[in-house]
């Protein structure tokens, strides 16, 4: 069985980008990415962008800011939460690479 888990998503980042160190001492920037739908809505998913990762520099990730058309190109991974309220899942983008693009001349 051949199993492919790629994704290449083009979109706004909504909020600016966060940056969290864990508990680990692992660093990681967190984007609110909107990627278009059918029709007029637009669906929100997070991408975790982790800083071990030598294929996005740092200094890429501190270009981007709330509004900024981005590409995103990365695997599709769901996780796990537990707490005393519950437990959840999420589904993220975990970026492999991030590339900021220029807006259209006409917008």
């Amino acid at each position: 069985m051949v199993a492919v888990n790629v994704v290449v998503l083009a979109g706004t980042v909504a909020a600016d980008p966060q940056e969290k160190q864990l508990p680990s001492g692992d660093k990681v920037t967190e984007i609110k990415l909107s990627v278009p739908e059918a029709g007029r809505r637009t669906l929100p998913l997070p991408v975790a962008a982790w800083h071990n990762n030598r294929a996005i520099p740092k200094k890429d990730l501190g270009a981007i800011g709330k509004g900024d058309l981005v590409l995103v190109h990365g695997q599709l991974l769901r996780r796990f939460y537990r707490n005393g309220a519950g437990a959840r899942t999420v589904m993220e983008v975990v970026a492999t690479g991030i590339k900021k693009l220029e807006r259209p001349e006409d917008e």
